[in-house]
């Protein structure tokens, strides 16, 4: 047998190995957690809003309003400014700053969450009670926190897809009599957008996905939240937090949030797929 069919093999074997990594897991969560759903009732499950599993009432409408407002928020704040960020590195920045920058921001990356989380207790926190009022710890601190993180993610992907456009095209708008400002807004952008989208759908990923600085910062107070200044708990600090103790249905229930939070983040990628096949 030829070394290429040797190699060819054993990369065949390496991508059926994650994917049925990924089955297994995906079979363990339903496994566990569709008979608590289909005992208390699917719509029971996902629009209750009284968690009490003592009680045996397990509703987790509060948790999916909250982590979608915390996502929501999230990408409000980070999306912009880490497009401006990968704009101005890309195209506007001297190379010598551009190569300060971008790893500087990489290297948020390598933070712990759990030291995002402290600095937003310690820090945004007193500041949104003091100015704004409400307990500080809210959708806005988390939403915050969360978009200082996807920040490296935004910001790496959207600087190579736009470094990854043509040269040419640039060429030829400035050629044609743009600025480089409307070259960068009319050509560039459009070009790279399915990069950027990528950059946008795995920092969604990441903020729907963060557990230890949404426990901390959040406030984990099981309630529909009504503004930006109210406490929440999401879907997974709520895992994070009760699995350790849980047992019989109150266990299942942890294990169908996790099937409902399997199916909140295919949701939200398919919005996005949705949005990168329209024209900005």
């Amino acid at each position: 047998m030829s070394m290429d069919k040797i190699i060819s093999r054993i990369l065949l074997f390496a991508a059926c190995s994650s994917t049925a990594i990924l089955a297994l897991i995906a079979l363990f969560i339903f496994k566990e957690g569709v008979p608590i759903m289909a005992k208390s009732g699917l719509g029971h499950f996902l629009l209750g809003r009284e968690w009490a599993p003592v009680e045996g009432q397990f509703g987790i409408l509060s948790f999916m309003i909250g982590s979608l407002w915390i996502t929501l928020g999230a990408l409000f704040l980070g999306v912009p400014l880490g497009l401006a960020c990968a704009v101005y590195i890309a195209e506007f920045a001297p190379k010598k700053w551009a190569l300060v920058l971008k790893p500087a921001i990489e290297l948020l990356a390598g933070i712990p969450s759990v030291v995002y989380g402290f600095l937003g207790v310690i820090w945004l926190a007193p500041l949104i009670r003091n100015h704004m009022g409400g307990p500080g710890l809210s959708i806005l601190a988390a939403s915050c926190v969360l978009a200082i993180m996807i920040l490296p993610t935004i910001v790496g992907v959207s600087i190579d897809a736009l470094q990854a456009v043509p040269v040419y095209y640039k060429q030829g708008s400035l050629a044609l009599g743009a600025t480089h400002w409307q070259t960068v807004r009319r050509v560039l952008l459009p070009a790279a957008q399915s990069g950027i989208l990528t950059g946008i759908i795995l920092g969604m990923g990441r903020a729907v996905g963060e557990t230890m600085a949404v426990i901390m910062i959040s406030g984990n107070t099981i309630s529909i939240p009504h503004s930006a200044l109210d406490s929440v708990r999401t879907l997974t600090a709520n895992i994070a937090i009760e699995m350790g103790y849980a047992i019989g249905d109150h266990r299942q229930a942890l294990f169908a949030t996790g099937v409902v939070l399997f199916f909140f983040i295919m949701l939200l990628n398919i919005v996005a797929l949705k949005i990168s096949k329209k024209k900005f």
